[in-house]
């Protein structure tokens, strides 16, 4: 199954970041700390240029620490700035401000030079839908200064959102690519919510993601479930699952929704605990920006 989504909205919010980016010192572009590769829109990195920007890589909270500092590691060596944070708790916020406040510095400062005063930071967050930018900026703001939802895609428009202390921050809706060619990323993304439950087959995300579990966190998804063993195949692990949680309707037959419901809901909270989907073995270099499609 091909997984495409590219509603007009997101075109559109194309165009609006290539228009605001001109007046932003540094961008923020987040990405999803479990999917990292997979979560990068290659269209973001294309806008930007040479633009100064951080990748932060969101809901650290939920991924795997050692899988962290490797990514951390691959963004440096590609001269990125990068930090990880956690909107949901916090760890990390005042770091990524002071981060973004001393890669504006320079330019603030050529500002003064040329006597046209002091200004406040201008700074962006992008990212594809559902990576946490919502959340995110109400942490920076301390209030719920945009909104936040489960469905991605919410934010419909730009809104400049003050900060204290002299910054101000641009919210954007998130931005999808036109074709997910990369169909392990797609399935990364679909599995994580980042792209709508509606537009995919639940029975083929979940038995990736039981498949890709099994093989790298195979003792989480034992006791998240209370299994002895996983299963022969993907398959026989979900329905052992079912069976576990009470997924029956009558006769005693498997409730495959509901049980394919339950693992995901499960995964997409960290209930089975700290898991990186993106592993850099899965990516040569020809793949690092998701196969996205050059038409």
């Amino acid at each position: 199954m091909l997984i495409n989504w590219f509603p007009g909205h997101m075109a559109k919010a194309g165009r609006l970041i290539e228009e605001n980016l001109k007046v932003i010192d540094v961008a923020i572009e987040l990405v999803d700390a479990r999917i990292p590769v997979s979560s990068a829109n290659p269209m973001i990195a294309a806008l930007l240029g040479d633009k100064p920007s951080v990748v932060v890589l969101n809901k650290a909270d939920l991924a795997d620490p050692k899988l962290l500092d490797i990514w951390k590691s691959y963004y440096r060596e590609r001269g990125r700035a990068v930090i990880a944070v956690s909107s949901k708790d916090g760890r990390g916020v005042k770091s990524l401000v002071a981060l973004v406040r001393g890669m504006a510095a320079p330019k603030l400062e050529r500002w003064r030079a040329r006597g046209l005063g002091n200004r406040s930071v201008r700074t962006i967050i992008l990212g594809i839908p559902n990576v946490g930018k919502s959340t995110l900026i109400n942490r920076l703001a301390g209030r719920n200064a945009a909104k936040t939802a489960d469905k991605p895609g919410e934010t419909k428009g730009k809104q400049w959102v003050h900060l204290a202390d002299n910054l101000d921050l641009l919210d954007t809706p998130g931005v999808l690519w036109p074709k997910l060619e990369n169909q392990l990323s797609a399935s990364r993304l679909a599995a994580t919510g980042a792209i709508s439950d509606t537009v995919f087959d639940m029975e083929e995300i979940v038995t990736a993601l039981v498949d890709e579990l099994s093989q790298r966190y195979g003792e989480a998804l034992k006791k998240r479930f209370n299994l002895t063993n996983l299963g022969d195949t993907p398959q026989d692990t979900i329905r052992a699952i079912g069976q576990k949680r009470g997924a029956v309707v009558a006769g005693g037959k498997l409730d495959f929704e509901k049980t394919y419901k339950l693992i995901l809901k499960d995964y997409r909270e960290g209930r089975i605990g700290a898991v990186t989907l993106d592993w850099p073995e899965d990516f040569t270099t020809d793949e690092e920006n998701t196969g996205a499609d050059d038409d």
